[in-house]
């Protein structure tokens, strides 16, 4: 038997041919492949629809039957969770070494833990977090989702210095407006909250007006501020954010080069694909070349007129 190895379904890695028993190439096929996936897309978000309808008080005499829908579902998510696991052979601890993957299972586990019976709410909560499960069928959603991951670093530092802005300018509005304006700025907490709602410009003509009937000087305190913070302080952000999405398409791009990557999901590695792709390139070249050579065309002929041979018409 060969050990050539064997892509395991997307996000795992290869394992070899000798350690996969038939049912276990059975289910990393159908793991793999399209129609499953469009199947599991399609339940999770028949799963979102049914907790829609649960808001409303008029389908209540439905209950029944959203409660089995329910029931349905998560029959459906346990044994999409087993063809998953069983896709790793003998191997299925492999199949928590990848992120999401344990996402999924602890999405599809939770919903059996003993004590959340008892929180309609909590439980509820659970079952929308399925629909977070769409993102790993996503391409571009699990760039963007990457990215966000990536730039927690940056982003915590981020938010040290929009915190530490933000109580300066708290503090210094509360001695500045404070007395004549203790709805606003009658504490540290509503002044950070003020200043919190200023972010979106929308209450700055206000803010202003009532700076101005204190002291013309005022303007300078919230000019500052939105030069700072709004400007400055935001577009440092973006630019975190923005960066950590390069790194992330750079890094999905080096992940698409390593052996036994399979994108499109046809069990054979995307290098043997390009190997394949290049070596039929090389062929179809030589037979072009080959015809050229029988037809005798002339290549520097501009035109494209094919070269005539003479030596027979003068004959």
């Amino acid at each position: 038997m060969s050990d050539a190895p064997v892509p395991t379904p997307r996000g795992g890695p290869a394992t070899p041919r000798r350690h996969r028993p038939d049912w276990s190439d059975g289910c990393d096929r159908l793991a793999r492949s399209r129609p499953f996936e469009i199947a599991i897309i399609v339940v999770i978000l028949a799963n979102g629809i049914v907790l829609g309808l649960e808001t409303y008080e008029d389908l209540s005499p439905a209950g029944t039957v959203l409660h089995g829908l329910e029931l349905f579902f998560r029959a459906v998510f346990v044994a999409e969770i087993a063809v998953r696991l069983a896709a790793y052979g003998r191997r299925p601890q492999d199949f928590f070494r990848h992120g999401w993957n344990v996402f999924d299972f602890v999405v599809i586990a939770a919903i059996f833990i003993p004590g959340l019976h008892g929180d309609p709410a909590l439980l509820r909560v659970m079952r929308v977090v399925r629909m977070v499960r769409l993102v790993r069928f996503s391409p571009g959603l699990r760039t963007i989702v990457s990215a966000l991951w990536r730039s927690l670093p940056g982003v915590t530092g981020f938010l040290a210095l929009a915190v530490v802005t933000l109580y300066v300018y708290g503090m210094a509005g509360w001695l500045i407006f404070g007395n004549r304006y203790p709805e606003e700025y009658g504490d540290i907490g509503r002044s950070l909250l003020t200043l919190f709602v200023l972010l979106s410009l929308e209450t700055l003509p206000d803010l202003i007006e009532q700076g101005l009937a204190i002291s013309p000087w005022t303007l300078l305190y919230y000019v500052t501020y939105v030069v700072i913070t709004v400007n400055l302080l935001l577009n440092i952000l973006i630019a975190v954010i923005v960066n950590s999405m390069e790194e992330a398409r750079r890094l999905e791009m080096t992940e698409r080069l390593a052996p036994g990557y399979d994108e499109d999901g046809d069990g054979v590695p995307d290098e043997l694909d390009r190997i394949a792709l290049t070596q039929r390139l090389d062929d179809l070249r030589a037979v072009i070349t080959e015809l050229e050579r029988e037809l005798r065309i002339d290549r520097e002929d501009g035109h494209g007129r094919p070269h005539r041979d003479n030596t027979h018409t003068r004959r």
